[in-house]
């Protein structure tokens, strides 16, 4: 029989994943935004989403290999292409917009994932959660908008798009985790995010241009290659296996208060009082759904 002292530590773990996500994620955001100015969008997203699913192939080619063959197509398709168009989106809206104000609208999947998970699994939730979301993104809004958004431009609106993928991805992925392992399924969207960045670079800027990537790019290239991709996806998938998918949501809003602080520290986007309330505010809330039955399962 499982102890308490082992149930504790298994409850805990998969909400540490998620927060280790959203530091590597609060540190890629602004560092993006540096390596956007010299670098183009789509054609750094290529190389970012190519070495991701070449290294995890070069590692776990035979794994990866085994899904494709015995799981049916969509299981492992719809999240990949969810979440692959989800960070094409929103890589494209961060080098429109401020980081802090897409950081905002983007965790707008928080409220976003249970609404889907019940449109297409018809799956319930206790009203504390969802008032706990809420009020989440009331923190978000003070933490990102800093107490009024400036604007919604096309940033924005992409972004929007972006938080909606984002969910489904999640809602998509907690099904698919029943039939693929965790490093196939984090391949395979390595995989789909890379074939579909390289279609948006030849629409749009005609191919990568390799010879515009300046050295310091290039290392945030593999910062971004190897830990918000293949590390990023990996933790996510890792933790969805324990946890559902709406608290995978609610402990990813921790992201835009790393972002915030790397911002800051790399950007100068200062936080304001509001947004230190903001902050205060997402980490009561994470704790309180903590402390609330079916949270973590």
């Amino acid at each position: 029989m499982e102890t308490k002292k082992n149930k504790a530590i298994s409850a805990t773990w998969p909400a540490l994943l998620i927060i280790l996500q959203s530091l590597l994620y609060g540190f890629g955001d602004p560092i993006s935004k540096i390596a956007y100015e010299v670098t183009p969008v789509y054609t750094l997203l290529v190389i970012r989403y190519s070495l991701a699913f070449i290294l995890l192939a070069l590692f776990f080619r035979q794994r990866i290999l085994n899904t494709v063959r015995t799981v049916p197509l969509k299981v492992w398709l719809v999240p990949g292409l969810c979440i692959g168009m989800a960070y094409l989106v929103g890589n494209v809206a961060l080098s429109l917009s401020a980081a802090t104000s897409i950081a905002f609208v983007r965790s707008l999947s928080v409220v976003l994932t249970p609404a889907l998970a019940f449109i297409f699994y018809r799956t319930h939730f206790r009203w504390q959660h969802i008032v706990i979301q809420i009020t989440a993104v009331f923190g978000l809004y003070l933490l990102c908008a800093k107490g009024g958004l400036s604007g919604f431009g096309l940033g924005e609106a992409l972004t929007l798009c972006d938080a909606t993928l984002r969910a489904a991805a999640l809602v998509f992925s907690l099904r698919s985790l029943d039939d693929v392992d965790p490093v196939s399924l984090t391949a395979l969207q390595a995989g789909c995010s890379s074939v579909l960045a390289i279609i948006a670079c030849l629409i749009f800027e005609g191919g990568p241009s390799i010879g515009s990537v300046t050295p310091l790019a290039w290392l945030i290239i593999l910062y971004l290659a190897i830990t918000c991709t293949l590390l990023g996806y990996l933790l996510q998938n890792l933790a969805l296996t324990r946890i559902s998918d709406r608290a995978v949501a609610l402990l990813q809003s921790t992201a835009p208060v790393m972002t915030a602080f790397f911002s800051f520290i790399l950007l100068g986007e200062r936080l304001s009082t509001a947004g230190i309330i903001g902050s205060a505010i997402i980490i009561l809330c994470i704790v309180a759904s903590s402390l609330l039955p079916s949270d973590l399962e």
